[in-house]
């Protein structure tokens, strides 16, 4: 499995951006990490990874002058974990102390919440199955059911924009799209086969 295309990863500022570089690095693909807005704009495809918080990642968004260039963009994006999260319109997750929702990029419509599942351990974390929608081209080659690796206290619930879901107590979108923007909750990049092969897939979009 050999993709031998560039990628480029936006440097939101509080992501763990390394392993999802060396994952690209292991198809043949040459990855750029920037917080350039002239370079993410003439980019072929990126990746919008984060780890943290929501409001940690708009806020720093913002403090890189990053968020209109990241609306306006129309070449394939691929929003990685909190990546995925801060497309959406919104997200429950704020600072401590603070009841308003966080806004987020409005790339994709929907609403980040806290997950309800009952008995389970928050955060989900581990390995889950993940049943995506037929004839999709983010997981072609992939097995219906196949294993992810997620890590996250925060969902978007399966409506119109899902592409694959998961179910970890509630049922939820394991990866969502709209128009170039491309989302998935789980870590691709630790997810062994499965994982790389969706990634080559995104470089093949």
């Amino acid at each position: 499995m050999s993709a031998r295309k560039p990628i480029t990863i936006i440097n939101t500022g509080c992501a763990n951006i390394s392993s999802v570089r060396f994952a690209f690095e292991r198809l043949g693909s040459q990855v750029t990490v920037t917080d350039d807005v002239n370079s993410i704009a003439k980019a072929d495809r990126l990746i919008l990874p984060g780890v943290g918080s929501a409001p940690a990642a708009m806020n720093s968004i913002k403090s890189k002058g990053l968020l209109q260039c990241i609306q306006n963009l129309d070449q394939p994006v691929l929003g990685v974990c909190l990546g995925m999260q801060i497309m959406v319109q919104s997200s429950e997750e704020n600072d401590f102390g603070n009841t308003d929702e966080t806004a987020c990029l409005n790339l994709v419509p929907g609403q980040v919440k806290r997950m309800q599942v009952n008995e389970l351990r928050i955060p989900h974390m581990g390995w889950n199955q993940v049943y995506s929608k037929p004839n999709n081209p983010l997981f072609k080659g992939i097995d219906d059911g196949a294993h992810f690796y997620f890590v996250h206290s925060y969902a978007v619930d399966e409506y119109e924009h899902t592409l694959a879901c998961c179910d970890y107590g509630q049922r939820f979108s394991a990866a969502i799209h709209k128009n170039n923007f491309y989302g998935v909750q789980f870590h691709p990049e630790r997810s062994a086969d499965a994982g790389a092969q969706l990634l080559c897939n995104f470089l093949n979009i």
